[in-house]
C-alpha cells in the first residue's frame, strides 16, 4: 500500500488529483492511503510528528506562503528517501524540481498515463530504498525509517523501540529478527540493545556513548564485536 501525501492550497486541485490517483490504483487493484495538506507549512508541521509515515508526496509548486520548492528542500533535509513529485500549471517552473531530487513533475491536469508512470517509478524507488531504510509496522501504521537516522533499538519483552535522531518508533517483534534483517552496520551490544555502529562515539569500560550523548550498557561477551563494528564504521566514513 502506498501512503501518498497531496499538498496544494486549492481544494479542487487536491480533489481532482486524488480522484485520478484512486482510479489508477483501483485499476491496478492496489490500495492507497491519502493525506491532504493545504500548505507547505502544514505539511512540514505534520511530518515533524509523523516522520516515515509517507512514501510519496505530490507538491504544488505555486502555493501561498512556502512554495513547493522550498517545502521540498526542507522535506529532503529531513528524509532523503522520501519520493517527491511536483505538480504545476506553468511549464516554466518544472526545472526547479530537479534541484531537490524530485522523482518527476506533472503539468495540471495530469493524465492517467503520466500518473501510472509516476507510481511505477515511485514503487521502484521504494524497492531500492530497502537497503537504506528499515520498514516496520505498528498497528495500522507502516514506518520507513532511514538507517542513518537510527541510533539504536531497545527490546523490552516483545516490544521494540527504535530510537532515531528525531523520534521513537514502537512496534512488536524480536530483537534477534531485527538484527538478522539489518546486520551491518548494526551491532548487538547487549541482550536488549542493537546499535548502529556509526552512531557510537566511544566505548568506555562497560558502556558506549552515542552521538546524542546517550550511554548504553555493553555485555562482556559483546565487547569485541562492538569494537570491530566501530572500527569498520570509522573506515567506511
Amino acid at each position: 500500500m502506498l501512503r501518498i501525501g497531496l499538498c496544494d492550497d486549492v481544494f479542487d486541485a487536491r480533489f481532482l488529483l486524488r480522484s485520478a490517483l484512486e482510479r489508477v490504483l483501483e485499476a491496478r487493484q492496489t490500495a492507497g492511503q491519502f493525506y491532504e495538506f493545504s500548505s507547505g507549512e502544514g505539511l512540514l508541521q505534520w511530518m515533524g510528528n509523523h516522520a516515515g509515515e509517507l512514501d510519496l508526496i505530490f507538491l504544488d509548486l505555486e502555493m501561498g506562503g512556502l512554495d513547493g520548492t522550498e517545502t521540498a528542500r526542507r522535506l529532503r533535509e529531513a528524509d532523503s528517501g522520501l519520493q517527491l513529485v511536483f505538480v504545476t500549471g506553468h511549464g516554466d517552473r518544472i526545472y526547479n524540481g530537479y534541484r531537490v531530487g524530485a522523482l518527476g513533475y506533472l503539468l495540471k491536469p495530469p493524465t492517467a498515463e503520466q500518473l501510472r508512470d509516476i507510481l511505477d517509478r515511485a514503487q521502484a524507488a521504494l524497492y531500492r530504498e530497502l537497503d537504506r531504510a528499515y520498514f516496520c509496522r505498528s498497528g495500522d501504521c507502516y514506518y520507513r525509517i532511514p538507517l542513518q537516522k537510527i541510533l539504536y533499538f531497545f527490546s523490552d519483552r516483545r516490544q521494540i523501540t527504535c530510537v532515531t535522531t528525531g523520534r521513537q518508533y514502537v512496534f512488536y517483534g524480536k530483537l534477534d529478527q531485527v538484527a538478522q534483517q539489518l546486520r551491518t552496520p548494526f551491532v548487538r551490544i547487549h541482550q536488549r540493545y542493537l546499535v548502529r555502529a556509526g552512531a557510537v562515539v566511544q566505548m568506555d569500560g562497560a558502556e558506549v556513548e552515542l552521538t546524542d550523548g546517550t550511554r548504553l550498557p555493553v555485555s562482556r561477551s559483546c565487547r569485541r564485536e562492538t569494537l570491530l563494528a566501530m572500527a569498520r564504521a570509522e573506515l567506511e566514513e
